[in-house]
């Protein structure tokens, strides 16, 4: 699955973050940041999921 963030629309909630740890994290910016492209991880469709701005995509 490929794993998209839109820096422009995220709020840096962390909530992708705590969800899912070996996918997202939050960077020096205070966004979310993806620390892989690509990913099998079930977490990470969770994350895209109860991101509250939908700035997380997962296909």
């Amino acid at each position: 699955m490929k794993v998209t963030i839109d820096r422009d629309t995220c709020i840096g909630c962390g909530v992708c973050a705590s969800i899912c740890p070996d996918v997202f994290e939050i960077d020096d910016e205070g966004k979310a940041k993806a620390l892989v492209a690509e990913t099998d991880l079930e977490c990470a469709k969770e994350a895209a999921e109860s991101c509250p701005t939908g700035s997380i995509t997962v296909e």
